[in-house]
C-alpha cells in the first residue's frame, strides 16, 4: 500500500480531534495521486444488481475462500486490518444466488427489501447514485471496515482484495489464533463482547476499535453466534451488531473454525 496515497485518504477523513467535519470535494493533486494508487475514488453509480453479478464473478477468482482465511490469518500479527473485513465480506455473499433487487420483495424487511439480501442479512438499496467508496475504504483502512453487512462496503471490499499479492501465513498469526480462540473459551457464561475484546487486548495487537471490528467479522462469518440457550445476560450490546446478543457459554463454532482454519490448525 502506497504510504503517501494512504495518508491522504486519512487526512481527509481524520484529524487528532476525530472525523473531520468538512471533507469534500474530492479533487486536486493530493485526490488524483491517491486516486491513481487505488486508494480514493471517484463518485460512483452503480446498481445492486450489477454488484450482484459482479460479486458471483469474484467469488470464482480470487475472491475465494482459501484466500480471504489466508489474509485474515496473515493480518493478524502484521496489523494489516483493511485485510480482515474480506472474511466477512466473503461469508455474507459467498451464498448469495444470482438475483435481481425486485425478485423476492420482502413486505416487512430486517436489512433489505431485496429478499435475498435481507435473507443473508445484507444491507442494500436498489441502486446508488454517486455513492462516496472513499469513506468505506477509509473505515477498511484504519480499523478494518465499519459498515460490513453493507452490500456496497462487501463488494468494494472484495474487488480491493482481488487486488492483493498472495498471502504468507506465519507461525506468529497461527500462535495469535489459538490465544484468541483460548480468549474465547475462557470467558465466563455471562460474559459480553466487551469482556472478550478485553480478553483480546493481551493477545492480538491492536486497538479497542480493531478488536472490535475482529469481532464483528467473526460475527458475520459465524465463528461467535448466539446459540440455543438460555440468555444469561440482560439485553445486548449498542456497541456491536453481528455478536450483540453473543455470551460466553455460546463459545465458538467449532464447525466454522474447521471449515475456514482447519488446514492451519
Amino acid at each position: 500500500m502506497d504510504k503517501k496515497a494512504k495518508k491522504i485518504l486519512m487526512n481527509t477523513f481524520w484529524s487528532s480531534n476525530g472525523w473531520k467535519q468538512e471533507r469534500g470535494p474530492f479533487s486536486g493533486e493530493d485526490f488524483e495521486y491517491a486516486k491513481s494508487k487505488g486508494l480514493m475514488f471517484d463518485p460512483i453509480t452503480i446498481t445492486h444488481d450489477e454488484m450482484i453479478k459482479r460479486l458471483h464473478e469474484l467469488h470464482q477468482q480470487k475472491a475465494t475462500k482459501e484466500r480471504v482465511v489466508a489474509a485474515f490469518l496473515h493480518s493478524l500479527s502484521t496489523k494489516k486490518v483493511h485485510l480482515r473485513s474480506a472474511l466477512s465480506s466473503w461469508a455474507l455473499t459467498a451464498q448469495l444466488p444470482l438475483h435481481t433487487y425486485s425478485e423476492r420483495p420482502v413486505v416487512l424487511p430486517n436489512y433489505s427489501s431485496c429478499g435475498d439480501c435481507n435473507f443473508h442479512k445484507l444491507m442494500s438499496d436498489k441502486e446508488y447514485i454517486n455513492a462516496d467508496l472513499n469513506v468505506l475504504n477509509f473505515e477498511r483502512i484504519k480499523w478494518g471496515g465499519i459498515r460490513l453487512n453493507h452490500l456496497l462496503y462487501c463488494w468494494m471490499d472484495l474487488e480491493l482484495f482481488s487486488q492483493e499479492e498472495e498471502i504468507q501465513v506465519s507461525d506468529e498469526d497461527l500462535a495469535i489464533l489459538r490465544n484468541m480462540l483460548e480468549a474465547v473459551q475462557a470467558c465466563e457464561a455471562q460474559n459480553g463482547p466487551r469482556q472478550l475484546e478485553k480478553r483480546w487486548k493481551d493477545v492480538l495487537p491492536s486497538s479497542k476499535n480493531e478488536r472490535d471490528v475482529a469481532m464483528e467479522v467473526w460475527g458475520y462469518a459465524g465463528l461467535l453466534v448466539p446459540r440455543d440457550t438460555p440468555r444469561r445476560r440482560r439485553g445486548g450490546n449498542d456497541d456491536f451488531y453481528s455478536v450483540a446478543s453473543w455470551q460466553g457459554d455460546d463459545g465458538y463454532s467449532q464447525e466454522v473454525l474447521n471449515d475456514y482454519f482447519g488446514a492451519f490448525l
